[in-house]
């Protein structure tokens, strides 16, 4: 009971300051663990923490269900959840050891088996918000339904915090695969990955991750497989290549879900890190003269890629004439914006860049005004 009383009487010293903000028009920049401050146009705004909010508030193994505070480190609600043999199956990204839950879902960043589970707003089961009115409000609930209209509890998932500030948030949550194993396709160069990957997708095999990669003009598929010790052991028989130690490996499938890997450590001071989303049966593409990359996860469906500032229409262009599109994930050395206004003006020349922006905007008028939380995070559209 007086962890109960604790939390509401946190609610609502949030709720007092964004009510206070929105009358005197001041921005709030909203601050979990701060793992993800790299990304976004700017922070601006007075910092409004939701480090207090912490704590599981129910936890159901059997219903396969998890209520928790926002400011919990991520850390936390995954090793209560391993407690019981369960686990987050998209696989958040930490991004540092500050992450929170909260911070989790107002990012939506999935891991490596994005592509073969869903993503963070697929087992978001309700949350609970305050406005940018300081009213506090809750949506969905603790089991999966259909809905009519907005499903406002994914809608605050990847919203950055522009929307409201998360205090509370309940999740499904899936038992730890019985089996797993990572085979490793060496001298496998990018389209054969690619076609590999189209092809094992249309067939019933446990596929969870992949990664495919180029280092000293080699390149490499790692493919993990995830499901029952029968359908694992099927698989490893029938696609071949090189089975690895499980806890060897491990490491590095924390190290791609984090953007640790060597490949992403060893990039340029001048280069930034751009995240290419495109269908996952796009052909190879041909990246700017001054790129390197792609290292591509999710099947096919994410390329990552390191270039300057300047390819950015080049990047936008490439990207969304394979159907996808290209976004600023990580700045280069020493700049504090990942945001390109030339992108973005690029992105939103398009009709459903147009549509989409204005859809942001009227999204970010009816939760928030006056207009206060987390000013200027995402691009000029929001």
């Amino acid at each position: 009971m007086q962890a109960m009383d604790s939390a509401t009487s946190q609610i609502n010293q949030l709720s007092e300051r964004i009510r206070a903000a929105a009358s005197d028009k001041t921005p709030l920049r909203i601050c979990g663990g701060g793992s993800k401050d790299f990304y976004g146009l700017r922070l601006q705004g007075e910092p409004l923490s939701t480090r207090a909010l912490s704590g599981i508030v129910s936890y159901e193994p059997s219903e396969l269900v998890v209520t928790v505070r926002a400011g919990t480190p991520l850390a936390e609600l995954e090793a209560g959840l391993a407690a019981q043999g369960q686990c987050l199956a998209f696989e958040p990204p930490h991004l540092g050891a500050a992450s929170t839950v909260g911070g989790m879902v107002a990012a939506g960043l999935s891991g490596p088996s994005r592509a073969s589970v869903g993503a963070v707003r697929d087992f978001v089961l309700g949350l609970e918000m305050i406005n940018g009115q300081g009213e506090l409000l809750r949506y969905g609930g603790q089991v999966m339904k259909n809905v009519a209209g907005y499903d406002v509890s994914r809608l605050m998932t990847g919203s950055w915090g522009t929307l409201g500030l998360i205090t509370e948030v309940s999740l499904k949550v899936l038992p730890v695969a019985p089996a797993e194993a990572t085979l490793r396709f060496d001298a496998c160069s990018q389209a054969q990955a690619l076609d590999w990957l189209n092809h094992w997708g249309g067939q019933p095999l446990p596929l969870n991750a992949s990664n495919w990669l180029e280092e000293d003009g080699k390149g490499t598929l790692y493919l993990r497989l995830r499901g029952a010790r029968a359908a694992v052991q099927a698989a490893t028989l029938r696609l071949g290549g090189e089975r690895l130690d499980n806890d060897a490996v491990a490491a590095d499938w924390s190290a791609s879900r984090d953007l640790s890997l060597p490949w992403f450590q060893q990039r340029a001071a001048d280069h930034c890190l751009w995240r290419l989303s495109v269908p996952a049966t796009a052909a190879p593409l041909q990246l700017p003269g001054d790129a390197i990359g792609p290292l591509i996860d999710w099947h096919g469906a994410q390329r990552w890629v390191q270039a300057p500032r300047s390819a950015a229409a080049a990047l936008q262009q490439l990207a969304q004439a394979a159907g996808g599109s290209a976004s600023l994930f990580r700045a280069e050395e020493g700049s504090q914006t990942s945001a390109n206004s030339d992108l973005d003006t690029h992105a939103q020349a398009s009709p459903a860049g147009r549509t989409s922006a204005q859809l942001h905007a009227r999204l970010k008028q009816a939760f928030d005004p006056a207009g206060i939380l987390n000013v200027n995070r995402l691009s000029a559209h929001w």
